[in-house]
C-alpha cells in the first residue's frame, strides 16, 4: 500500500485551503506602511516591498521541520543549523534577492548550552557559504510547550534579501521553449521528512546500512545544500 503525505499525518490540500484563508487576512495589511510599499506578497518564495531610493526587500522564514527529530535521534546537532540557513536562502535566492541578513529562532523543553553551541556552530556555517551575517535571535525555553525526556526543540529563521526591480524573478516571463537548468540535489534537504520518518523507520532504523545508501542516519541528516553563489552568478549572466 502506497505511504501518502495525508497517510503520514500531513494533508496537503487542506493545508493549501488554509493557506488560502490566511492569505486573504495578510492582504489587508499590505498597505499599512508608507515607507515600503507592497511589489509582492503572500505566496511566492518571499515577499518583496519597495522602500525610499527604489530598492526592493525581500523576506523569508522558514525552519528544517520534523529533520532535528532525525538530529536528536543520532544525537548529532552541529548540521542542522546549516540547514535552517540553507532553507531560507535557498528560497530567497528563486526570487534574484542577495540574502543580506539572518535571525534565528531556537524553541527547547532545557537549557542545553553544549547542544545550543552545536547548533549555532551549523547556523554559522551555513551562514559564511552564504556570505550573510546572522544579526540576531532568539532562545526560549518552553518545558511545557515542547515535550521529552531528552532534549526536544524546534529551529527556524527568517532572512531579509535585496535586490533591484531589473533582478526580480518571479517567473511571469517563463515561456515555451525556454531552457531548464537543474542543479543535483544533495538528497532530501529538508523537505518531506514526515513522510520519509514514516516510510524508512517502519522499516529500518537509523543505525541500518542500506546498499546504495550507506548508513541511513547519516543520510537523512545529510545538510542542505546550500545554493546562493551559483544561482545568483547564474542570474547574473542572463
Amino acid at each position: 500500500m502506497a505511504i501518502t503525505y495525508k497517510k503520514a499525518g500531513v494533508d496537503i490540500s487542506e493545508i493549501k485551503k488554509s493557506q488560502r484563508a490566511i492569505g486573504k487576512l495578510i492582504e489587508s495589511t499590505h498597505n499599512l506602511q508608507k515607507m515600503a510599499k507592497m511589489k509582492h506578497g503572500f505566496g511566492h518564495y518571499a515577499g518583496i516591498v519597495e522602500i525610499p531610493g527604489g530598492r526592493l526587500l525581500a523576506t523569508h522564514t522558514d525552519g528544517v521541520g520534523t529533520k532535528v527529530i532525525i538530529s536528536n535521534m543520532l544525537k548529532k546537532y552541529d548540521t542542522i543549523g546549516i540547514d535552517c540557513i540553507a532553507m531560507n536562502v535557498n528560497d530567497i535566492i528563486c526570487i534574484g534577492a542577495t540574502p543580506i541578513s539572518f535571525v534565528d529562532y531556537i524553541a527547547a523543553n532545557k537549557n542545553d548550552q553544549k547542544i545550543f553551541k552545536q547548533i549555532v556552530s551549523g547556523l554559522v556555517k551555513g551562514a559564511k557559504k552564504s556570505a550573510m551575517p546572522i544579526v540576531g535571535g532568539e532562545t526560549a525555553i518552553m518545558p511545557d510547550l515542547i515535550s521529552g525526556k531528552g532534549f526536544g526543540f524546534d529551529l527556524a529563521g527568517m532572512v531579509v534579501g535585496m535586490l533591484s526591480k531589473k533582478e526580480m524573478v518571479l517567473g511571469d516571463k517563463i515561456k515555451p521553449n525556454d531552457v531548464i537548468i537543474g542543479i543535483q540535489s544533495s538528497g532530501l534537504h529538508s523537505n518531506g521528512y514526515s513522510l520519509a520518518r514514516k516510510a524508512l523507520l517502519s522499516k529500518y532504523s537509523v543505525k541500518d546500512n542500506i546498499k546504495g545508501v550507506g548508513n541511513l542516519g547519516n543520510a537523512l541528516l545529510r545538510p542542505t545544500e546550500i545554493y546562493v553563489k551559483p544561482v545568483l552568478e547564474a542570474l547574473k549572466k542572463m
